[in-house]
């Protein structure tokens, strides 16, 4: 049932968004567990691929994810009921917030909250980083790229384009088959 599907992505990225804290990449391995083990909505393959796109484009990863994937579930709909339930809940607590800043500025209680959610944001990003590397061709490709972005300064734009000319000869080298069949 189509209305039924669409308040399925709304209700997932709706808890996703109100129950994570760190945002972006604190969020993936949460969304992973949702989309791929939970709903059945895509495969762990599927996943890195959506990760893949996400991260290539301009805007928040967890966003892009949302909307990658509720576009696979439902279409454009689909894609705009998932992004409005992951922005959604942060939206509200920011304006929230907003409302009553001045009283939150110097409140002890509200700071120390904070210093302690950093070390689990941390966790969960690093849990997200570890996902990446499911094999071994990953993670070497990742030292490559960690040493051209880091020791190289190579623009964002250059390591992507440079990340997936990598992956097509890879790909074509090996021979190796996609789920829809080889590329052109």
């Amino acid at each position: 049932m189509k209305n039924n599907k669409y308040l399925q992505l709304f209700a997932t990225f709706f808890k996703i968004g109100a129950t994570t804290f760190g945002g972006g990449y604190a969020m993936l391995p949460i969304i992973k567990r949702e989309v791929v083990a939970g709903h059945g909505w895509l495969d762990d393959e599927e996943f890195l691929d959506a990760l893949a796109v996400a991260q290539s484009l301009p805007g928040a990863v967890a966003v892009n994810t949302a909307i990658f994937i509720g576009h696979k579930v439902g279409g454009i709909v689909g894609a705009v009921i998932a992004m409005l339930g992951a922005v959604l809940p942060s939206f509200l607590v920011i304006l929230t917030i907003a409302m009553f800043f001045t009283r939150f500025t110097e409140d002890k209680i509200v700071a120390a909250a904070f210093n302690g959610i950093r070390p689990a944001v941390a966790a969960l990003i690093a849990a997200a980083v570890l996902t990446v590397f499911q094999e071994k061709r990953s993670i070497i490709l990742w030292g490559i790229f960690f040493i051209l972005a880091v020791f190289f300064k190579l623009h964002a734009m250059l390591l992507i384009a440079a990340g997936a000319a990598t992956g097509l000869l890879l790909h074509s080298r090996k021979g190796i088959k996609t789920k829809k069949g080889d590329l052109p």
